[in-house]
C-alpha cells in the first residue's frame, strides 16, 4: 500500500510539473531560413518567465538537421530532432508532440518569432480546465512594403492574422497555424494531425490545423479554443511570397485543402467559419475598396474577386475529383 501511495504521489508531482511548462515545438524543411530561425528560438526563450523546453523537428533535410544539431547541442533547453513521420509539416508537428513533455504545447513557425510575454500570455488561458486550444495574432513583416494590390482580408495568403479575425478574446474554430497551442494529452486522444492535409515543402496547402482543432472541440461539447490578439507573433513573409502568382497559387491550394476538410470532419464544421467570411467580410471588403475610388482601391477589389474565384476553382475541382474517385473504387 505504501508503494501504491508513493508511485501515486510521484505520478502526481510528475504531471504538475508538466502542467507549468511549456513545449514549443518549431518545423522547419529548409536552411534558407537559418536566421529567422534563429530569430524564432531565442525569441522564445528570452521572452517569457514560464519554464520552456523547445523542440525543432527538421523536416527530412539532412543538411539542415546537422547545422542545427551544431549550432543548439549546448543548450539542454532546445532538443533538435529528424522528422519521425511522414514528410510534411503534419507529419514534424506530430514528432514534435510526442517528443513533448510539457501538458501543453505550443507551434511557432521557423520565420516568425514570438513577442514578450508570448508563452505567459497563452498559458494564463490553461488555468481554465475548459479550455483546449489557445491561439493570437500574427503581424506580418514585409521584406520591403507591403503590397499595394493585397487586401488585408487575404494576408491569411502569407501566414498572418486577416481582416475579420475577432479583434478582442473570443471563442474560435481554430487559431493560425504559426501562433496556436493546445493540450497534448488532447491531441494524443483524437490521434494528431492528419497527413491528408498540411504543407509538404514549399507547396502551399494548409488546413491541418482546422481538421485537428475540428476533432478536439468535438471530443468534448465544453472544450473551448481561445483566440486572444494579445499574443502576438511577427511572421517573416519571404520575397516570393509578395507576386500575385503566389498569391492565386495559395488560393486555390486552400480550396483544394478545404475539399479534404469537409471530407474529413462534413461541411457544417470544414466550412463554418469561411460561410461568415464569404458572405459578409469580403462584400464589405470589396464595396469598401469600390467607395475609395482610387486606382489602389479598385486592384485591390479585383484581387478580391480573383482569390475568391481562385479558392472556389480549387474546391470545386477537388470536389469533383473525389467524387469520380470514389465511383471508380
Amino acid at each position: 500500500m505504501a508503494h501504491e501511495l508513493s508511485l501515486s504521489s510521484t505520478e502526481r508531482t510528475s504531471a504538475a510539473a508538466a502542467a507549468e511548462v511549456l513545449s514549443v515545438v518549431i518545423c522547419a524543411y529548409t536552411p534558407a531560413r537559418w536566421l529567422w530561425l534563429r530569430e524564432a528560438v531565442e525569441s522564445v526563450l528570452a521572452g517569457s518567465r514560464t519554464p520552456v523546453e523547445l523542440i525543432i523537428v527538421i523536416d527530412h533535410c539532412d543538411e539542415l538537421l546537422a547545422l542545427v544539431g551544431q549550432h543548439f547541442h549546448s543548450d539542454d533547453r532546445v532538443q533538435v530532432i529528424p522528422n519521425r513521420d511522414v514528410r510534411g509539416l503534419s507529419g514534424a508537428r506530430n514528432t514534435g508532440v510526442r517528443a513533448a513533455g510539457g501538458e501543453v504545447v505550443a507551434f511557432l513557425d521557423d520565420d516568425a518569432a514570438a513577442e514578450p510575454g508570448w508563452a505567459d500570455k497563452l498559458m494564463s488561458h490553461y488555468r481554465d480546465g475548459t479550455v483546449v486550444g489557445v491561439g493570437g495574432y500574427a503581424r506580418p513583416v514585409w521584406p520591403d512594403a507591403r503590397p499595394a494590390w493585397l487586401p488585408t482580408e487575404f494576408d491569411w495568403v502569407v501566414g498572418c492574422s486577416y481582416t475579420g479575425q475577432p479583434t478582442r478574446l473570443a471563442q474560435v474554430r481554430n487559431p493560425i497555424g504559426c501562433n496556436m497551442s493546445l493540450r497534448r494529452s488532447l491531441v494524443d486522444k483524437v490521434g494528431g494531425f492528419r497527413s491528408e492535409v498540411g504543407r509538404v515543402g514549399a507547396t502551399p496547402v494548409g488546413c491541418e490545423e482546422t481538421e485537428l482543432f475540428i476533432r478536439v472541440r468535438a471530443h468534448e461539447a465544453s472544450n473551448q479554443v481561445l483566440f486572444d490578439p494579445d499574443i502576438r507573433v511577427k511572421h517573416h513573409v519571404s520575397e516570393d511570397r509578395t507576386t500575385l502568382r503566389y498569391f492565386v497559387r495559395r488560393c486555390y491550394h486552400e480550396g483544394l485543402s478545404k475539399a479534404v476538410v469537409t471530407e474529413l470532419a462534413g461541411a457544417a464544421d470544414g466550412l463554418s467559419s469561411e460561410r461568415s467570411y464569404v458572405s459578409r467580410v469580403l462584400p464589405m471588403a470589396v464595396v469598401r475598396e469600390l467607395m475609395s475610388m482610387t486606382w489602389d482601391g479598385l486592384t485591390r477589389a479585383a484581387v478580391i474577386c480573383l482569390g475568391l474565384a481562385a479558392t472556389t476553382i480549387g474546391f470545386v475541382r477537388a470536389k469533383f475529383r473525389r467524387r469520380l474517385f470514389r465511383r471508380a473504387t
